[in-house]
């Protein structure tokens, strides 16, 4: 049976067309319990499931997950060796009820960087998954938002080089189209988990108008409702886009 919150945010009609979450806190969860931290990624993969279910009950049309960033490459060799570990087994266990669903899955970010086994895994399921419309899912994996500008920037120098494009040509919308998230819209809804107020080099140029919610709830223990609120939150407040409210 849906929730009261959930058929409260259904009713109001704002809805985010696109969520993006910051999933904090899964070693914090593991270190509380006496548990090493891979324990905790483990136990983030239900609140990922429960996310992602949530999303769509909600009508969210977007959902971008950050799974995994550049500076994560630099944890002990272990747990980014468990990490993609539970990533490869997140998306061969759940590609069949994703497409079910009808959860398209894309990914994000430098995929260069990943070993053969997780790209194969990774890759198929964005193939087995295409086409899908209820949700679209981006797993933002090896990813930074520096280093996407700087490819974004570095690719349309080339093009000015080669002489397909001239400087004057570059304009907000020529430059989003080189990003990693290209054809989706920008996120109308940040949540970070934890209760760290940090963006992390997270989408840095997607989010210039987004709405921020930070909650306190650790990531494993992040559920639907934990989503619904904060979705109920970012349909109190008022998006100006830096001009004035009409009066």
């Amino acid at each position: 049976m849906p929730s009261d919150l959930l058929e409260q945010i259904r009713l109001s009609g704002d809805l985010p067309r696109h969520v993006a979450i910051i999933m904090d806190g899964n070693g914090r969860w593991a270190r509380e319990r006496g548990k090493p931290r891979e324990f905790g990624h483990r136990a983030g993969m239900r609140a990922v499931r429960d996310t992602v279910e949530g999303a769509i009950e909600a009508g969210v049309e977007v959902l971008t997950l950050f799974a995994f960033s550049q500076e994560n490459w630099h944890r002990p060799e272990g747990e980014v060796r468990a990490l993609m570990t539970l990533l490869e087994l997140y998306v061969r266990r759940e590609r069949r009820d994703l497409k079910e669903k009808g959860v398209e899955v894309r990914a994000l970010g430098d995929l260069h960087r990943l070993g053969p086994r997780t790209r194969a895994a990774l890759g198929g399921a964005v193939e087995y998954t295409r086409g899908g419309t209820t949700l679209r899912l981006n797993l933002a994996i090896s990813y930074g938002a520096r280093a996407e500008i700087v490819h974004a920037a570095r690719v349309l120098a080339e093009r000015v080089q080669r002489g397909t494009l001239i400087p004057a040509e570059i304009d907000e919308d020529l430059f989003s189209s080189h990003l990693y998230t290209a054809g989706f819209p920008d996120p109308d809804l940040l949540i970070r988990t934890s209760g760290e107020f940090r963006i992390s080099n997270f989408m840095l140029w997607q989010l210039a108008y987004t709405e921020l919610h930070v909650c306190s709830v650790l990531w494993p223990d992040f559920s639907r409702e934990n989503l619904y609120d904060a979705i109920a939150e970012y349909q109190r407040r008022e998006r100006r886009f830096g001009r004035v409210a009409a009066s």
